[in-house]
């Protein structure tokens, strides 16, 4: 090819001219900058390049750390931490006093009669890690074992329960939404063994009139495993109904339930999620 380099590369039977191939080589190399090109094409929008050099890079984070049976592991830097094994200043009761749960050994605990706990700071999209484990040995069945839940906006509910050897209703079962769809699978460990919850919220919109410009929907992560999958959230919780979106704000606290079970929870941190700039 006049003007080009056209070396030959010969593998085995097969011949292949790497100018011709679409490999540039040599002296054709396209303009690339020290992070990226300027010469690709627009992706939508009309706002960047394939790969453009001036498009912002993402902030750097530090992971956290896995736990163990015995340790909680360490929140990502960029984390807000809701219970890091001391107190509960991050919690109040339902009426903006001091939360009326248990710690112990560095975990939060259940104290039946205590009522709900909820996050006195206020939270919209979400990534939100917690750990639990429920009483052992134990006790009661269905419903009635090792109940609690995790509320975003103190009105979705994702079911805290003892599914290990435990049947209840589908759309009651740990992994739940409440009262709307199943978990994918039965995830749960044994009584009294920790187990964890990673679960992305994107609250619901609203339009001016108050009516559901978008519902919420939630990814669920129980023990690693994939329990819901970006699922929508046809309501707010209910027990025995399906009740009704109402409009609200774009944020609310993060509330766990008391229902009269010991369940213990720890290392619990939340993330705040922004749309892509």
């Amino acid at each position: 090819m006049p003007g080009r380099s056209s070396r030959v590369v010969f593998m085995g039977a097969i011949t292949i001219t790497l100018a011709t191939a679409g490999l540039v080589i040599g002296q054709d190399k396209p303009a690339k900058t020290k992070h990226g090109f300027k010469d690709t094409p627009m992706l939508p929008g009309g706002k960047w390049h394939v790969h453009d050099s001036d498009r912002p890079l993402p902030p750097v984070v530090t992971p956290g750390t896995c736990g163990t049976r015995d340790e909680p592991g360490k929140p990502p830097s960029d984390a807000v931490v809701l219970f890091d094994g001391k107190d509960l200043s991050a919690w109040s009761d339902d009426r903006g006093g001091s939360a009326r749960w248990d710690v112990k050994e560095g975990a939060i605990v259940i104290r039946a009669g205590g009522g709900v706990i909820r996050t006195r700071q206020e939270f919209g999209d979400c990534q939100l890690h917690l750990e639990f484990a429920e009483p052992t040995p134990p006790r009661g069945d269905d419903q009635g074992r090792g109940n609690s839940g995790v509320l975003f906006f103190g009105r979705y509910e994702i079911q805290v329960l003892d599914n290990h050897d435990n049947p209840t209703y589908a759309d009651g079962h740990v992994g739940a939404v409440y009262g709307q769809f199943p978990p994918l699978v039965n995830a749960s460990r044994e009584p009294g063994q920790w187990q964890t919850y990673d679960i992305m919220f994107t609250a619901p919109r609203f339009k001016d009139d108050g009516s559901v410009a978008a519902r919420a929907h939630v990814t669920v992560l129980l023990n690693g495993v994939l329990v819901q999958n970006h699922t929508p959230i046809l309501a707010p919780m209910a027990y025995r109904a399906l009740a009704k979106y109402q409009a609200h704000g774009p944020k609310g606290p993060l509330v766990l339930q008391d229902h009269g079970n010991p369940v213990r929870f720890r290392n619990i941190w939340i993330r705040e999620l922004h749309e892509r700039p």
